[in-house]
């Protein structure tokens, strides 16, 4: 057994796990060795980690940086996304246990410039790319929209693979990078006429509105909310509820039968409310393309004005969660319901895989929030759970111009933006 080995066997075991409560004894078992054995070659679990850091940057690097020189080299800015996009997309296509840790031990990191120091470190200043973006003051940028959507297709890449069981052809992975690259370059390939045609400043003020009334049952859940947007949904106790809600732990057993059942409720009653906020705007107008403007710019203003509902859906979006089937799929009737034929035109799953793709865009826009001066990567939002005055001011600075350029995205692709 070597160091390597071992190496391979800890991203196979933590990325299974979703590197939530792996330890050396499980990654000790699947090479069919003791744990002392483990510890010939590393100290302890971190220093195990630390391998794995440098591992994943070095394979990356390998994969990656002949597309990032032919990027650099493109004769214009479109030959220049694809490139990079299908490059990286296809590394993660390819590696499912680079791509899960890089979800969750790199992107999620608190140090947030660990990306952007270990690619320079090995030649790759992603910063080159976005110079050539011409794009740096506007939020979200076009790289981070490609690179969300290169997210979402490949981790529904993935969850399709490990239900079949199946190594991907080479077929499968070749399709599901034109179908990405598609996407990102047309959207919805909506009528670019139509799109430039709308009153986006009424269709804003139409959207706005109370989200929230004070209720004591929306006081409850507001509760659990930030107990979950605290510290997840796993590690939220009835204890921290009943600290902020003011109810003994007992008196919560009169609302909810357990930790699950209040987890569940919460997101079922949001999402619900979400449903109804948005689908009352979007019925203000029977225009196609000004339904689909109001369904996003709805459900970002909720958002905005809840912050701690947003920082608890966070971890739907990064985390695997035992919610009922029907808590997860209220919310896509937001947009499975328009009446848009680039969205009716799909079969129920395609239709539901749109509407998965539009409301991951808006979630991660939400919580990337703009960079701040000096400040690499995604804002830090680990760090500002526990405090919601933070949390109000970071997602309340996604402004609605930002709502007009993830449209713009969603509705026409990179090609509305005339690259």
């Amino acid at each position: 057994m070597t160091r390597e080995d071992i190496i391979k066997a800890a991203f196979k075991v933590w990325g299974r796990e979703l590197y939530q409560t792996t330890s050396l004894a499980q990654i000790a078992g699947e090479l069919g060795v003791s744990k002392p054995a483990l510890y010939r070659h590393f100290r302890d679990k971190q220093a195990l980690l630390n391998a794995m850091y440098t591992s994943f940057f070095d394979n990356y690097v390998s994969f990656v940086k002949p597309g990032y020189e032919r990027a650099l080299n493109a004769g214009n800015r479109r030959d220049t996304y694809l490139i990079m996009i299908r490059t990286v997309a296809e590394y993660y296509i390819r590696n499912s246990d680079a791509f899960i840790f890089s979800l969750f031990r790199v992107y999620s990191r608190e140090d947030k410039g660990v990306m952007d120091r270990e690619l320079r470190a090995r030649g790759i200043n992603m910063r080159d790319l976005v110079c050539l973006d011409h794009d740096t003051g506007t939020y979200p940028s076009k790289i981070q929209l490609c690179v969300v959507t290169l997210t979402f297709c490949t981790a529904g890449f993935h969850r399709n693979s490990h239900k079949t069981g199946e190594i991907p052809s080479e077929d499968q992975i070749r399709r599901v990078l034109n179908q990405m690259e598609e996407r990102i370059m047309s959207g919805l390939d909506l009528d670019a006429r139509k799109v430039e045609a709308l009153d986006y400043e009424a269709l804003e003020k139409r959207a706005a509105g109370a989200v929230y009334g004070e209720t004591e049952e929306n006081k409850l859940l507001q509760a659990v909310a930030e107990a979950v947007a605290e510290a997840g949904p796993w590690n939220a106790s009835m204890e921290m509820v009943a600290k902020r809600s003011g109810l003994s732990k007992s008196g919560l057993y009169a609302h909810f039968v357990n930790k699950q059942d209040m987890v569940r409720q919460f997101f079922f009653t949001e999402f619900v409310r979400i449903l109804n906020f948005a689908k009352a705007k979007v019925e203000s107008s029977e225009v196609p393309e000004e339904q689909l403007y109001l369904a996003i710019v709805s459900v970002m203003q909720y958002l905005r004005s809840r912050p701690e509902i947003l920082a608890a859906i966070d971890w739907l979006r990064t985390r695997r969660l035992d919610l009922e089937a029907p808590v997860s799929q209220q919310i896509y009737r937001i947009i499975t319901d328009i009446k848009l034929e680039a969205i009716q035109k799909h079969d129920g799953d395609l239709m539901a895989w749109v509407a998965q793709w539009i409301l991951f865009l808006i979630v991660n826009t939400l919580v990337w929030g703009p960079a701040k001066q000096g400040e690499t990567g995604a804002p830090a939002l680990q760090e500002r759970r526990n405090s919601r005055n933070a949390l109000v001011l970071n997602f309340t600075e996604v402004t609605n111009e930002s709502c007009r350029i993830l449209f713009r995205f969603i509705a026409l692709g990179l090609d509305g933006f005339n690259l």
